[in-house]
């Protein structure tokens, strides 16, 4: 395949995969929105929560897929894309307007990776880590984690930071299990894919605690830590262990990195708060990815007119009189 069409495709994969995760986690927040506080059995029972499962799982498949035709300077910053899809998503189910803050986070953002790809275009990966760079790999992160996740302030930050991180190595090493198993030049299952696959495992299912727990503190920041630490950590991987280059010499590298800037940029607008909105509601893009009961309010079709009038009343009266009412 040339190196032209493989990065088509593995671009293409890409974006299908963040428009399947935007999806599901659209889904998953309106159930919630729905049915807050339901137990884990009542949510199994629900087929909309499958089939919220089955988006997430399609959406990994994906993004699998794209490693195998794709380097990791192309692929992992494309997550980001992720955001950029639940915007319209997210504003079409709750039923108003993309803001102009999100249209500038979305423009900003599509910039920046445009930028990036431009520079980071390459062949289909063939080089994979070998069991030593595995292991340093992931004993250095294990490190930086550690150091990351100690007690201390700004815990919301550096748990978002250590997300990203272990999510980043987590695609580089499954880029390592998909080539390595799919060369036909050994066994599928060999002791290097095999090792190199539970290391995946718990690099993912750190990278979704730690993510979980810089949550619990606010999540516009956060988000955005984790949304660029993990092509960050990824890409350092890829540049320096995986023969992965920037084209155009000291011009591509700036423009790289001037795209990087751009979309990160464009990544902290989609991931805050909405300004001058008068509502203490959290961003639509941050609530939509947060898949915590109550981060955003009942879809208005839930609401009988009547009783949105008499909500409405109530908190209007507990202004004037002083007390407070529960959001």
């Amino acid at each position: 395949m040339s190196a032209g069409y493989a990065t088509l495709v593995a671009v293409g994969l890409s974006l299908l995969s963040a428009v399947a995760y935007a999806a599901a986690a659209v889904a998953q927040e309106r159930l919630a929105s729905r049915a807050p506080g339901s137990g884990v059995a009542r949510m199994l029972r629900r087929s909309a929560w499958w089939a919220s499962v089955g988006l997430n799982a399609g959406a990994a498949l994906l993004h699998v897929v794209a490693l195998k035709y794709g380097p990791l300077t192309v692929v992992q910053p494309l997550g980001a894309l992720t955001l950029v899809a639940a915007v319209p998503m997210g504003a079409r189910v709750a039923g108003r307007r993309v803001s102009a803050a999100e249209w500038r986070g979305t423009a900003c953002t599509l910039a920046g990776l445009a930028a990036i790809l431009v520079t980071a275009s390459g062949t289909s990966p063939e080089e994979v880590l070998s069991a030593p760079e595995a292991l340093a790999v992931a004993g250095a992160t294990a490190a930086v984690i550690g150091l990351l996740a100690r007690p201390g302030a700004r815990p919301g930050l550096r748990h978002a930071g250590a997300s990203g991180f272990a999510s980043g190595v987590a695609s580089a090493l499954t880029q390592t299990v998909t080539v390595a198993a799919t060369d036909r030049s050994g066994p599928v299952l060999s002791v290097q894919v095999i090792g190199v696959a539970l290391l995946v495992a718990a690099f993912s299912t750190a990278g979704l605690l730690l993510s979980q727990t810089a949550y619990r503190g606010g999540l516009g920041a956060p988000l955005a830590v984790v949304t660029l630490a993990n092509p960050l950590a990824a890409a350092v991987i890829g540049l320096s262990l995986l023969g992965e280059r920037l084209e155009g010499g000291p011009t591509g590298v700036l423009l790289a990195a001037a795209g990087a800037g751009l979309a990160g940029w464009g990544v902290v607008l989609l991931s805050r708060a909405t300004p001058g909105t008068g509502s203490e509601e959290e961003h639509p893009v941050a609530a939509v990815l947060a898949l915590e009961p109550g981060t955003a309010s009942p879809e208005p079709a839930l609401l009988p007119r009547a009783t949105r009038t008499r909500t409405s009343r109530r908190r209007h009266s507990a202004r004037g009189t002083g007390h407070l009412t529960r959001l």
